[in-house]
């Protein structure tokens, strides 16, 4: 099987992330992984100095960790995707299938409520997962559901307690979509316990990666990382 990490951040465009690009792809690759997804916090959320530039700077700051990730990923062999990870006041939204230069076409976006965005990215093909929906934490003011306007949600988040991950098996069941899993990794290495897709093909693309899930050619795996 191939496995692939679908929910990663780096440093320093996610401000809370602890290590760099390079580290957390080398980290992949040493687990035996065929790709990665780097799915930093987008340019509403937290990112790093952002906040005074124009939208088309603001991109290309987030993406620079991308970049440098996929410059790594090409020198150690591994496949190194890009994804975004969009909020609304701690409710987040895991975004597959549109690269840079699609961000670049549509500053629009920058002034979107949430349920407006979401509806412009899936109707450009999109795959949108909602991220840890039953999250619960100090910054959090309520639990907010977009049933409506995803494909999925995250099943097995490996940041997570198991009852917020089985309040999401839960809600994904009800709602009848499709089931997801990712580490939510912000330190690489240090990742205590791993969760992602894997497929008995390799991807190759973003949009390879959106059609396997989207036709039940992707499953969720976990896995324990060995300290």
């Amino acid at each position: 099987m191939y496995r692939y990490e679908t929910h990663s951040h780096t440093f320093p465009v996610s401000r809370c992330a602890k290590v760099s690009a390079q580290e957390t792809v080398r980290f992949y690759k040493k687990k035996g992984y065929d790709g990665i997804f780097i799915t930093n916090h987008f340019i509403e959320g937290n990112t790093v100095g952002t906040e005074k530039m124009s939208y088309e700077q603001k991109i290309e700051v987030y993406f620079s960790d991308y970049e440098e990730a996929l410059r790594e990923g090409k020198r150690l062999e591994i496949k190194v995707f890009c994804g975004i990870e969009t909020t609304n006041g701690g409710t987040d939204f895991l975004v597959y299938g549109l690269g840079k230069e699609w961000y670049l076409r549509h500053p629009e976006i920058d002034n979107m409520i949430m349920s407006q965005r979401l509806s412009f990215f899936k109707e450009h093909g999109a795959l949108i997962i909602q991220a840890h929906p039953f999250r619960e934490a100090g910054y959090i003011d309520h639990i907010r559901l977009y049933p409506r306007h995803i494909e999925g949600v995250e099943v097995i988040n490996a940041n997570r307690t198991e009852f917020e991950n089985e309040m999401a098996r839960m809600y994904a069941e009800k709602y009848g979509l499709l089931g997801f899993a990712g580490s939510d990794n912000h330190t690489a290495g240090k990742q205590r316990f791993l969760a992602g897709m894997q497929t008995e093909r390799p991807v190759n693309s973003e949009k390879e990666f959106v059609e396997a899930v989207r036709k039940g050619q992707a499953e969720i795996f976990t896995l324990d990382n060995e300290q």
